[in-house]
This record gives C-alpha cells, structure tokens and sequence, in this order.
C-alpha cells in the first residue's frame, strides 16, 4: 500500500488540467462508489465539490481526495481519521505534521490489523478442527450400516 499526500495524487489523476470538473454521476461510476456516499462525504466535509445550480462539479482535488478516502477506508481508517489526515495538507508546506500523524495513525491500524488477522487464524484452525472431528464422527456412523447391509 502506497500512502501519497493529497498534491501526488492529484498529480497523478489522469493527466487532467487545473480545472477540469467531473459531474456526480461520473465522479460516483469511476471510483464505485454511489451517490449517496459522494454527498456523505461532501456532509463530512471531506469533499468539496463546486456547485453551478443543483449540480455537483468534482475538481481534481476532490478526485484526489476521494481516492484518498477510499484508501483509508479500505485499511480501516475511520472517517473522522482520514478527515484529521487529509485536513492537515498544505501544498505550500512541508507536511511533516500531515506525515507524523499518518504514520502514527497507520502504525496502530496495522496493530488492530495484524490483532484481527491472529484472531482469524485461531477461528480457522478451531472451526478446521472441528470440522474434522464431525467428518470422523459421520465417517463412523455410515460404517456400521455398510457392513450390515452386505
């Protein structure tokens, strides 16, 4: 997994010029998302879009933003995280206050992670386990009725 700041990601988005809008339907078909989440966000504050009338205008940001989101919620980021994340980019800084908090954030993700993944494993084995023992138990009782009907 690749974490990039909110400036790489837009930069690489398709090779779209500064201004380039993308309307909510497009905006929801390419990143598989539905409208209903594209407005959450937007009720979140984490996405801005530019409005002419009713409509929803995706900038690049926006689009940078949003795959940013979906990231962090693939990786189990709360929103109110990815928001705390994101909030703190400033394209004329350095973002080292951005970066700290993300690795920070990212370091006790992959701890609840690799604790569910431990989790998963035992839950795995135990029911691998058990499904053996029923399967010899089945095997068990289909022998006797082999034998007595030959």
């Amino acid at each position: 997994m690749k974490l990039v700041s909110v400036a790489e990601a837009a930069a690489n988005e398709n090779n779209l010029t500064g201004e380039d809008y993308v309307r909510i339907g497009e905006m929801a078909k390419k990143y598989s998302v539905t409208l209903r989440t594209l407005r959450f966000y937007e009720d979140k504050g984490l996405l801005n879009p530019k409005r002419e009338g009713s409509t929803r205008l995706y900038t690049r940001r926006d689009r940078a933003r949003l795959k940013l989101i979906l990231l962090g919620r693939k990786v189990g980021f709360s929103l109110r995280d990815v928001k705390q994340m994101i909030d703190l980019y400033d394209p004329s800084g350095t973002n080292s206050k951005q970066l700290r908090l993300t690795i920070d954030k990212s370091e006790k993700q992959l701890g609840r992670l690799q604790k569910q993944r431990q989790l998963l494993d035992e839950a795995i084995d135990e029911l691998n386990n058990h499904m053996t023992v029923v399967r010899q138990l089945l095997a068990d009782r289909a022998a006797p009725q082999v034998s007595a009907a030959g």
